[in-house]
């Protein structure tokens, strides 16, 4: 019987099934949320090489179409920082949550052979690596979502002008 729960582990298949499932779930979203976010970082940084590249060949940055590359670029750079913090967030969910499955596995394999104290210590380290590791990858939702606020930002300003433009120019009227 488990001292701190109260649920005797022997009997119930889910107790260790569930120290080692869990994490391994939270694992592959992690990875999974990495290779997005790696993608991501992809997609700005290319977009942020391209809006230099379209500065530095017009070198007109008083002008309205250069102000507004100008302010694409400081926001795609903030996306950048903020995709670049996320991923360090989920290489540290990742690591804990490959720690809370080592110690949870290590602390499985010492109680049949009567270290149960120091299993108990264990079982303390797991689900506070546990928990640091669901911290960091909460964290770094909360980037993409800023991030993807930016990204909207961004969008949602050039369509702002795009249709100022379409409905101020003449362009617009099909009349």
């Amino acid at each position: 019987m488990d001292v701190h729960s109260g649920v005797a582990t022997d009997t119930n298949p889910f107790a260790a099934l569930s120290l080692i499932v869990a994490p391994a779930i939270l694992t592959n979203a992690c990875s999974v949320l990495i290779m997005s976010t790696s993608n991501r970082l992809a997609r700005a940084v290319d977009r942020a090489r391209e809006l230099a590249r379209e500065l530095e060949a017009d070198q007109d940055f008083d002008s309205p179409v250069g102000a507004r590359r100008l302010r694409d670029l400081t926001a795609t750079e903030e996306r950048s920082l903020l995709l670049v913090r996320a991923m360090r967030s989920y290489y540290v969910a990742l690591s804990g949550l490959a720690v809370a499955t080592l110690v949870s596995l290590l602390g499985a394999v010492l109680v049949p052979v009567g270290q149960a104290v120091v299993a108990q210590g264990l079982e303390g380290l797991a689900v506070l690596a546990g928990l640091m590791a669901v911290a960091a990858l909460v964290y770094g939702s909360i980037l993409l979502v800023r991030d993807t606020r930016l990204a909207v930002g961004v969008l949602s300003e050039r369509a702002a002008t795009l249709h100022f433009r379409a409905t101020h120019d003449g362009k617009g009227d099909a009349a």
